[in-house]
């Protein structure tokens, strides 16, 4: 079994024939045990500082006469004394304390990187019987040698600190130069490129995951963020926790951070909101519009979603008092029914339970009527395309008119630089700084908003298929097994919500907009489809 480096206590019959086993002490020699130590975990697996460090301090023994009888090992920062490795070698000094064991150090740095730590640790081990010797010191407890060993731990632990901060001082810059520094988010792994270092990139299937959670959260596809977590939850790639769930936490961490649109912050190094050098997995808009549904504080316990075996829930309204039916299990004699009722006291139709086959069936059987017909599909086409065009002929327009808001913006912003350079009232200059901050994210909208709008998303042929195949059936999508799809089909086959009375069923739908136009083109119920609806009979 593989022990790990903080907890390797390696016996000498192990290591060569300088050393000898417990049962062969030699009495004429003085005993010692050899005490290494790297900072971090990846200094053992890619370098070898451990096991030069142990062989630097057996030629150390060997020339001292020492019988080194055990080697102790950690992999921690030396600014604490707390370690693994360091607690054992001081209980086996205790146990052995007899003995009058010697610790062999490579350099005073590897007992610690701090000046208390290393205090701390020098009177542990002189209390548990040990006495320090290191080739690169000699120790002693005259008030020179102790001048000149507290003179090296200061200037070890002034290297930690000084290595802390270039290190900070090297990330923050890369940061302003839109880098993204710390650990890869959920979605993007680090690959290095030439010229570049290392960079986040997507990391598939994972990715699109992340980037559909995000997006059915801005568009309210997903209601608040136990729907998010349930949907990750249901998802089989993404990371889950030692229990198997996912947190609110990390959903709420995914939700709000910039990176995912391309863009970074740091409120810790003053970095403020900039375009990163990574590619996003949704746009800056779309961001915008979750940290908007974010600041209004939508948050829903998680419980079971009720949803998956009433997909009407919520979207169905009762005709009698406007109040969205509920659902519910109910118990029978020999097994559970579902129905849909209405929650509100004092309604008429207050607590009388509707069969959940009889409504759904009745929905389907409206949505099925909903469906137009072949002929109507020859017509919509050259609606699309005329719509295409005219929509292409705005976009140019909107560039326009977006260069000359973003011209705006930035006088506004040179003016409120000026009132700064002006003001002298801590709460004045606080004032006009957020107020510029409220402009740079307006430009940055507006950029990314100029970058696209002469770019549609995709080609016209595929968008034209894609709805058409929609319109063509939404019947179908609705038999879909996947909450996600029947939610899809209530948001884009109706404008609003569907009335309900249990005398009469569904009254008159207000279907969405493409619906709508259908219809009006159609001028007569003959151009409605048959109950089955139709597949286009060729590619679009």
């Amino acid at each position: 079994m593989k022990t790990s480096p903080q907890q390797e206590h390696r016996h000498p019959e192990r290591h060569g024939p300088l050393m000898y086993s417990n049962n062969r002490v030699n009495p004429s020699r003085r005993q010692a045990v050899i005490y290494c130590r790297v900072s971090t975990n990846r200094q053992v697996v890619e370098g070898d500082g451990l096991n030069s460090q142990e062989t630097r301090c057996r030629e150390f023994a060997r020339m001292k006469g020492h019988e080194v009888i055990e080697v102790f090992r950690d992999d921690v920062s030396g600014k604490f004394s707390n370690r693994p490795g360091m607690k054992a070698m001081l209980g086996f000094l205790r146990k052995h304390r007899a003995r009058g064991l010697v610790v062999i150090i490579d350099d005073v740095s590897r007992l610690a990187r701090g000046l208390s730590a290393h205090l701390e640790l020098r009177a542990s081990i002189a209390s548990a019987g040990g006495l320090l010797e290191s080739p690169s010191i000699e120790f002693g407890e005259d008030s020179d040698s102790l001048l000149v060993e507290n003179l090296l731990a200061s200037v070890s632990q002034h290297q930690r600190q000084k290595n802390g901060e270039q290190a900070k001082n090297r990330m923050r810059a890369r940061m302003m130069n839109g880098y993204w520094v710390h650990q890869a988010p959920m979605g993007y792994r680090y690959q290095r490129i030439s010229g570049r270092g290392a960079m986040l990139k997507r990391e598939e299937p994972l990715a699109s995951v992340v980037q559909e959670a995000l997006e059915g959260f801005a568009s309210g596809r997903f209601e608040s963020q136990a729907e998010v977590l349930r949907f990750l939850q249901a998802s089989p790639v993404f990371p889950k926790d030692s229990r198997g769930i996912v947190r609110h936490q990390r959903v709420g961490d995914m939700l709000a951070q910039p990176v995912y649109a391309g863009y970074l912050e740091s409120k810790v190094w003053d970095i403020s909101l900039r375009p990163a050098q990574h590619e996003g997995l949704i746009s800056f808009e779309t961001f915008q519009r979750i940290r908007d549904r974010l600041s209004g504080g939508i948050y829903a316990p998680r419980r079971k979603n009720l949803n998956e075996d009433f997909p009407l829930r919520g979207f169905v309204i009762c005709d009698d008092c406007d109040t969205p039916l509920t659902a519910c299990w109910s118990k029978g004699t020999h097994s559970h029914h579902p129905y849909y009722l209405c929650p509100k006291r004092g309604c008429e139709s207050y607590g009388k339970s509707i069969r959940r086959d009889r409504i759904e069936g009745e929905f389907e059987t409206l949505l099925q009527e909903v469906t137009p017909s072949e002929t109507l599909f020859r017509i919509a086409r050259r609606l699309f395309t005329d719509l295409w065009a005219h929509r292409a002929q705005q976009a140019e327009t909107q560039a326009k008119a977006m260069t000359a808001q973003l011209a705006k913006l930035e006088k506004q912003v040179a003016q409120l630089l000026e009132r700064i350079l002006d003001a002298s009232l801590p709460s004045v200059i606080a004032a006009y700084e957020a107020k510029i901050q409220g402009l740079e994210d307006e430009k940055l909208l507006i950029r990314e908003k100029m970058a696209t709008a002469m770019r549609p998303a995709s080609s016209f042929d595929k968008t034209l298929r894609t709805a058409l195949d929609f319109l063509a059936n939404p019947w179908k999508l609705w038999k879909s097994e996947r909450l996600e799809d029947k939610q899809t089909v209530l948001k884009l086959a109706f404008a609003d919500r569907l009335r309900y009375t249990r005398k009469s069923g569904f009254r008159t739908a207000d279907l969405s907009m493409p619906f709508k136009i259908l219809t009006q083109v159609s001028g007569a119920k003959s151009l409605v489809a048959e109950t089955k609806g139709f597949e286009p009979s060729r590619p679009l």
